[in-house]
């Protein structure tokens, strides 16, 4: 039988996998290769970032979300009333309301990418100074076209991946396996130093992974997303057809 691996938790409600299994008898499983910590406030004050600075802030992310007011709190920062808050998408920005009185004119979001952000922003904001949270690095797709559009923003690290135990976990075994973040290709070798891919055919989602998967020596069967390929699911069955 066909092992498919995707580095993600397992879906809570029904997922198009399961139709995938039944369609081509194929056995997909899920295993998260990491998870994600806030950063103590002792690794936060080594970036140097006074919050008190800022009129607004930017999330892509939950995660961000809960360590930013977390940290705020344990730094004794209150955030004032004023603070407009720009979210990638309408889903975290509604995450928002587990921290604040969410009022629609403070709240902004795009539809999941950088540039709709940017849009959002437009010439009625770019007056902010913008805090934009980020996980591991300071730099993502955000922060490259923000210091394009010449948008006064300061990146802040709030979160970091940490490599979970996946030692019990035959990678051999697996035909595919479904790569998503660069923090997945580190947890890999971190847990197997000696892996080869051998037959293993990988597939990458994301732009950000891919210079991992190479530099790593992992070769990529099939990039996501694409216009003809939009999701790991496309993906796994565009390889199962291949067969």
């Amino acid at each position: 039988m066909t092992k498919i691996l995707i580095s993600q938790p397992a879906p809570m409600a029904a997922s198009p996998f399961a139709t995938l299994s039944e369609k081509y008898g194929v056995q997909v499983d899920f295993r998260p290769f990491f998870r994600i910590e806030p950063l103590s406030s002792r690794e936060f004050r080594a970036q140097r970032i006074n919050l008190s600075e800022f009129t607004a802030i930017v999330f892509s992310s939950k995660s961000t979300i809960d360590a930013y007011f977390h940290m705020c709190e344990e730094l004794r920062v209150k955030v004032p009333e004023t603070m407009k808050y720009y979210c990638t998408s309408e889903s975290v920005a509604k995450y928002l309301q587990k921290h604040i009185v969410y009022r629609k004119r403070k709240v902004f979001f795009g539809s999941g990418t950088a540039e709709s952000l940017v849009r959002e922003i437009g010439l009625k904001h770019n007056g902010e100074k913008f805090l934009v949270t980020t996980s591991e690095t300071p730099e993502n797709e955000i922060t490259r076209l923000f210091a394009k559009e010449g948008v006064d923003f300061t990146p802040a690290v709030f979160v970091k991946p940490v490599s979970q135990d996946i030692k019990d976990i035959d990678l051999d075994s697996y035909d595919v396996i479904a790569l998503y973040n660069a923090a997945d290709v580190r947890s890999l070798y971190e847990n197997f130093p000696e892996y080869s891919q051998g037959s293993t055919r990988f597939i990458s989602f994301g732009r950000s992974i891919v210079k991992a998967m190479e530099d790593a020596g992992l070769k990529i069967a099939i990039s996501a997303p694409t216009a003809e390929v939009p999701s790991v699911y496309k993906a796994v069955e565009i390889l199962l057809e291949e067969k």
